[in-house]
């Protein structure tokens, strides 16, 4: 009988076993997978639309020019003896850049010296012999022949005297033009020829010895589109463009790596037609330069006005979304549903994007966490901490 006992309590074990198994497992397996929790509408941060006088510009790409590029050549023809300048170096006008060996040209001034005395004194005997011709002529002592002789003689001496002196003040020039001075305020280039070498004054065969170009103030050539050119012109009948005390409009200027416009120039003049091939007008910018930072030859950046002042609509750019061709924004009105709003957008200024059209000044648009929206969805807005952000 113990047997069989053992034997129906080890069935009862493994039977009690299979139950709880069964029990637990069972409705685990058939229980679906677990339900997501609940969320409420998604956060994102607002900023407000602000109104803010301002004149809408247009940006251009410029190249800088001197006012004054002058090309130093000689006048008279020598040996070079001396160079008076290092290359670069900033030069005023008058001062000496180059001696040519002077000795022929003053032997020659020394001359035309001797000339006009020997003119002078004849000149002298002539208007003698002239005043006693017109004595001796009264008590025809002579002939009035003679007497118009002698005073033929006297106007060739005075002939004479002028041609002498215009020889001695031309090599006089002569002289003067061995001493090569600068003839404009500016940065002198290298001397392109050495001493000893011999130069030519000859006009048509002037050796070129180096170069000169002003430094401040400086020009700016900018190629202006017929639009903005219009745009501009309409401003200016107006008087609606802020000008100096010469009435030129006023502008704004960069060097490539400078960050904004941190120099002020002046519209100084624009070209009498517009270019049929490119559609553009010469505009010539004057900046001053008084640090020498600015170099012919180099890009500058030019934003000119192309409106009056005016209560102007900005936001920031990552606020807007681009449909196709079609730009847009989210407003989160009163009741904190985003709602999808076509604008018209103008330049970008001070880093901010001009809204024409399609928003108020005070309206809140979402500048983050546009992923999460959807036109017509509850928003859980966040104001921009300050307006530094916005940029």
């Amino acid at each position: 009988m113990q047997p069989k006992l053992l034997t129906a309590l080890l069935a009862l074990v493994v039977l009690g076993g299979i139950a709880v198994f069964v029990f637990r497992e069972g409705p685990s397996a058939e229980a679906g997978p677990a339900a997501p929790p609940v969320l409420g509408p998604p956060p994102v941060t607002v900023a407000i639309v602000a109104a803010r006088d301002l004149a809408e510009t247009t940006e251009f790409t410029g190249r800088l020019g001197a006012i004054d590029d002058v090309e130093i050549r000689p006048r008279v023809s020598g040996y070079l003896e001396e160079v008076h300048f290092q290359s670069g170096q900033l030069v005023k006008r008058g001062d000496l850049l180059f001696t040519i060996d002077s000795r022929y040209y003053a032997a020659t001034l020394a001359a035309t010296e001797a000339d006009v005395v020997q003119s002078r004194v004849r000149l002298e005997n002539a208007d003698k012999e002239a005043q006693r011709a017109t004595q001796l002529l009264g008590s025809r002592a002579i002939s009035a022949e003679e007497s118009e002789s002698r005073s033929s003689r006297q106007a060739e001496a005075k002939a004479g005297l002028l041609s002498a002196e215009a020889s001695r003040d031309m090599a006089n020039l002569d002289v003067e033009y061995t001493r090569v001075v600068a003839p404009v305020d500016g940065r002198v280039s290298r001397a392109l020829v050495t001493p000893g070498n011999f130069v030519s004054g000859v006009p048509s065969a002037n050796t070129l010895l180096t170069t000169i170009v002003s430094v401040d103030p400086i020009f700016v050539y900018v190629d202006v589109d017929e639009n903005s050119l219009l745009a501009l012109q309409r401003l200016m009948r107006a008087n609606q463009l802020a000008h100096d005390e010469q009435g030129r409009v006023q502008v704004e200027v960069g060097l490539a790596d400078e960050t904004g416009f941190p120099r002020a120039g002046v519209v100084e003049s624009l070209g009498n037609r517009l270019d049929s091939g490119t559609g553009s007008i010469l505009m010539r910018v004057l900046v001053p330069n008084p640090d020498g930072l600015l170099l012919p030859g180099l890009f500058a950046r030019v934003r000119m006005p192309t409106t009056a002042k005016q209560p102007t609509l900005l936001v920031n750019q990552r606020a807007i979304g681009t449909d196709q061709s079609q730009k847009f924004v989210y407003v989160v009105g009163e009741d904190r549903v985003a709602q999808h709003r076509a604008v018209t957008l103008g330049p970008v200024i001070e880093g901010l994007r001009v809204v024409r059209s399609g928003l108020e000044a005070g309206e809140q648009i979402i500048v983050n966490g546009l992923q999460r929206v959807r036109p017509g969805t509850p928003v859980t807005p966040e104001l921009e901490k300050s307006k530094s952000d916005l940029r």
